[in-house]
């Protein structure tokens, strides 16, 4: 089996899952304004992240994140389900996912953890509200907190576990 090289390997990787392009640059220039050493991956819609994650199609290739942030407005297909798919793919589940939404609703709160979100955050607004958000979740999650590897997921052939 081939490996693909990573040209930004010792960088940390986000997918964003944003269909509105001005949050999604709002929250790549946070990301860049407070110098996190971060690739951050942008898809528009809910198929092109499941896709992504399970590397089907144009994906095939595509280098596994630490860390998706993910809005549950999707167009095609909804967060919901998004979430719901990284959470039951053996090689997506231990990925942490941050629902970064504008909504407040109780419900959406309460659906996403049980479907397996690790955190639920309602958008900021303004961009300096943008970068300590960005700065927060930078730090906890790729700097503070311990992730198994990216590639735990990835199915070993005659590994033995012991």
């Amino acid at each position: 089996m081939t490996r693909m090289i990573d040209e930004n390997a010792g960088r940390h990787r986000i997918l964003l899952v944003e269909d509105n392009p001005a949050d999604a640059d709002l929250t790549q220039v946070a990301f860049e304004g407070v110098g996190t050493p971060a690739e951050i991956d942008v898809l528009a819609n809910g198929e092109e992240a499941i896709n992504y994650l399970s590397r089907h199609g144009s994906y095939h290739d595509a280098v596994i994140p630490q860390l998706v942030l993910l809005d549950l407005n999707l167009p095609r297909v909804g967060g919901f389900e998004v979430l719901a798919s990284i959470k039951s793919l053996e090689t997506t589940r231990h990925i942490p996912v941050v629902v970064l939404t504008s909504s407040e609703s109780t419900e959406d709160i309460m659906r996403s953890y049980q479907l397996g979100a690790n955190c639920y955050l309602t958008k900021p607004f303004g961009v300096g509200a943008y970068r300590e958000m960005a700065k927060r979740l930078y730090e906890f999650w790729l700097e503070l907190a311990k992730l198994p590897p990216s590639d735990c997921g990835t199915p070993t052939v005659g590994r033995s576990v012991q």
